[in-house]
């Protein structure tokens, strides 16, 4: 197995073996855009619309749930961390006088 050769070759030795630079083997196109870079952005947008598809979203009963939580969650952390405060700025003052 150690002397087979693998199917996936290196780009620099790729273009060794064509007799090209690696970093010359673009020039001359740098106003073009490559075909391969337009196919690659199709398939990902292909793959994007697919995993789409396969998305789950909430009803709005578990919408509505949620976001009621959200906002009990948001009131209690307020006047907990609002009673917090006014108690440690009267020690503060009390220390300080």
């Amino acid at each position: 197995m150690a002397n087979q050769k693998s199917s996936h070759a290196e780009p620099a030795q790729d273009a060794a073996k064509n007799g090209k630079s690696a970093k010359g083997a673009k020039t001359g196109r740098a106003a073009q855009a490559e075909p391969g870079k337009i196919q690659q952005l199709r398939e990902f947008f292909d793959q994007s619309v697919a995993e789409m598809k396969k998305v789950t979203f909430p009803t709005r009963k578990e919408t509505v749930a949620t976001g009621i939580a959200v906002l009990v969650m948001v009131v209690f952390m307020s006047l907990f961390l609002g009673l917090v405060d006014f108690g440690l700025s009267k020690a503060i003052g009390a220390i300080l006088s």
